[in-house]
């Protein structure tokens, strides 16, 4: 094979890792490319002399690895999203990379990536988008890397204390424990970006900040970065308080996912009437993320996608 591009993989069982059982993840990695892919030892080629295909195939096998070798999920799900993404001069910089984190986070969809160039784009962005698309997660990998690179001085993470369609009744404790069980998904993420023991540092520290949404009143965020997870569920007068909160050197984002109000019947949500009214506003990011970028349990994207597709006819 003169015209052959060859690439090395660290060892036989990372290499066994991207082929998949029965060379699954191979024979899809062909597919995609439109060419064989030949291996021998611990080495992956393409017979093409094609530049575009080499860049491809380098592109894909490169972030295969990356994502393995970083304990990334699943390999066919690695192969599936990898495949997903079409490569882009600067899609290297798509990857958030955290100070301290388990591992270096890649956009497993092309939405996905658009939407980390916006996080790093506008001080402001809305992302609505269905459950497991990766809006809040995102949102949490690229605020902790802002601030533990020192860029901003604190994260601050809200949520309106709304219940998802039933009472929980009195819950005893303290401000922190009665808050714990709607701000547990905003733990969930940050525990899968960073060892567990660095965010309870970071929160004991003051570096990262968790409260309800009604403690934001009054206050003037500076230097921060400040996320509203669930934002589907505030009122209009608690959106505009909350977007006025901004102060300077600040980013701010918002998700939420607006076929998932729990707000009372006749109340509008504050996050589609904000996306209405700021849709003129050019220096503000807005981003939707569909069924295609949903990136948990693939039957959780067929869900996704039934709902979606009931709501259309």
């Amino acid at each position: 094979m003169e015209s052959a591009y060859t690439i090395v993989v660290p060892d036989a069982d990372v290499l066994s890792c991207v082929c998949g059982t029965n060379d699954s993840n191979l024979k899809l990695i062909e597919e995609h490319l439109g060419v064989p892919v030949f291996t021998r030892g611990n080495e992956l080629s393409v017979d093409e002399e094609n530049p575009a295909v080499r860049e491809k195939f380098r592109f894909i096998i490169d972030r295969i690895l990356d994502e393995i070798q970083d304990g990334g999920g699943n390999n066919q799900d690695i192969v599936a999203s990898v495949l997903n993404t079409e490569p882009r001069p600067d899609m290297a910089r798509d990857s958030i990379v955290v100070p301290g984190g388990l591992r270096k986070i890649y956009p497993r969809t092309e939405h996905q990536a658009q939407y980390i160039e916006m996080l790093r784009k506008y001080d402001m962005v809305l992302c609505t988008g269905a459950a497991g698309s990766g809006k809040t997660f995102l949102a949490v990998a690229e605020a902790l890397r802002l601030v533990l690179l020192h860029d901003k001085a604190r994260l601050v993470l809200t949520r309106p204390v709304v219940e998802a369609g039933e009472s929980l009744g009195y819950l005893p404790g303290d401000l922190e424990q009665k808050i714990n069980p709607y701000l547990r998904p905003l733990y969930d993420a940050m525990e899968t970006v960073l060892p567990r023991e660095t965010v309870r540092k970071l929160i004991e520290s003051g570096v990262i900040e968790t409260a309800p949404l009604a403690y934001m009143r009054g206050r003037t965020l500076n230097n921060s970065v400040v996320i509203l997870d669930e934002g589907q569920n505030t009122t209009r007068e608690q959106m505009k308080m909350f977007l006025t909160r901004m102060g300077e050197n600040t980013k701010v984002f918002i998700t939420g996912d607006t076929t998932q109000t729990d707000l009372p019947r006749r109340v509008p949500s504050g996050l589609v009437h904000a996306l209405k009214l700021l849709e003129p506003v050019n220096e503000i990011g807005k981003m939707t993320l569909t069924a295609e970028d949903v990136v948990r349990n693939p039957l959780v994207r067929k869900i996704v996608k039934a709902y979606e597709n009931e709501e259309q006819e």
